[in-house]
């Protein structure tokens, strides 16, 4: 036992109530947030509970925990908390994070968290509510830094998708440039060519080849080429080897509006091709930017064309004729690259501020399991 820490049960710590049936009809729009297990919805004319409390998900979203500053209606879905015996509430918050909740939840059809056995947990926690303040006070300052971080990179992303819509279709012109743009055939710029043919399971995760997977292309502007995964491919294969430069497009999805998401290869690869459910376009018209045009096909205008294209009712494809026989109109070259090296920028500094979030997450993931442990102490200085 950490000296100054006592052992008690949840029951003791801060016991749990269960939410408030209210129907959609009998919502009154007022001042009161009405906390449902995922989080806040709708406000209510009336509070059922009064701020700060703690709410987490009693089904659906079990383990899910939000802290209400204010005066509140917690839903049925929910287990409540406003009787925290003492403690510091915001410090209970994050001790309750602490909690395993799935190991609670109970039903065959939606789980459902059993309160009376949580009731009977024991968690450790500093005796001096001084102390609890002090850990309580550090994890919010990690949690305003995420938030802060969270916030100036939707603000970038938001940013960034107003640029690709004013320099993609040229309602804004770079500096120094001013020529009129040109229409291109897609056709007439490249060539389509297919994934990987001929392959089962046993061909994939190993063999000296390489291939681009499904979600490279999908989730990405620019292929990561550090999540490449193995394939057996044999010298006798007649497969078509991915080169610099190549753009790649899904050729089917659920929705119209993520088929046609499109990614170039940027560098040279050697031994490496395509997934089976993607294809390729290689450009062989030289006054195309292939940057660019991963760009515009991932930007509204791309995704408007692309949805246009989809066919299909409860699976959509892409038609490749119809796909080449789209009319793009375009800058010259070299107001493409400039305009691709403008987003590509925008994109590299929103990456440094994803992997800057990243690590404040795990920071405060390994504050917490220290301060919330004992582990690590806080004392209090004293001003002389």
């Amino acid at each position: 036992m950490v000296e100054g820490w006592v052992d008690k049960l949840v029951s003791e710590i801060a016991p749990l109530q269960r939410g408030f049936d209210l129907p959609n009809s009998q919502i009154e729009q007022g001042d009161f947030p009405i906390v449902y297990s995922n989080g806040i919805g709708k406000n209510h004319k009336y509070a059922m509970a009064k701020g700060p409390g703690l709410v987490t998900g009693r089904s659906g979203t079990i383990g899910s925990l939000t802290f209400i500053d204010s005066d509140y209606f917690p839903h049925n879905t929910t287990l409540w908390v406003t009787n925290f015996k003492g403690n510091n509430e915001k410090f209970i918050y994050y001790l309750y994070h602490q909690i395993d909740w799935q190991r609670y939840s109970t039903g065959s059809g939606v789980p459902t968290l059993n309160r009376n056995d949580i009731h009977e947990l024991a968690l450790s926690l500093p005796s001096d509510v001084n102390e609890q303040r002090r850990i309580a006070a550090a994890l919010s300052d990690a949690d305003a830094y995420i938030s802060a971080l969270e916030k100036l990179i939707a603000k970038k992303r938001n940013i960034k998708q107003g640029a690709m819509q004013e320099l993609l279709t040229g309602k804004r012109r770079l500096p120094g440039f001013s020529g009129g743009w040109m229409e291109k055939r897609i056709g007439g710029i490249g060539k389509t060519y297919s994934g990987l043919i001929g392959k089962n399971k046993s061909h994939f995760g190993q063999g000296n080849a390489k291939y681009i997977t499904f979600l490279n292309v999908l989730l990405n502007t620019v292929i990561d080429i550090d999540i490449l995964e193995h394939i057996c491919v044999s010298e006798n294969e007649s497969q078509n080897i991915v080169k610099e430069y190549d753009l790649f497009f899904n050729t089917s999805s659920e929705t119209p509006e993520e088929v046609g998401m499109c990614a170039v290869l940027t560098k040279p690869l050697t031994n490496t091709y395509l997934n089976s459910f993607c294809f390729g376009f290689r450009l062989t018209d030289g006054g195309i930017d292939g940057l660019f045009l991963s760009y515009f096909f991932n930007s509204f205008e791309g995704r408007k064309i692309m949805s246009l294209l989809a066919q299909g009712a409860t699976r959509y494809n892409l038609s490749k004729a119809h796909f080449n026989d789209v009319i793009l109109t375009l800058p010259d070259k070299p107001e493409q690259a400039a305009i691709a090296q403008i987003l590509s920028d925008m994109d590299a500094e929103i990456d440094a501020l994803a992997a800057k979030l990243n690590k404040a997450r795990d920071i405060k993931q390994g504050m917490m399991s220290e301060l919330l442990t004992g582990r690590i102490r806080l004392v209090e200085l004293s001003v002389n």
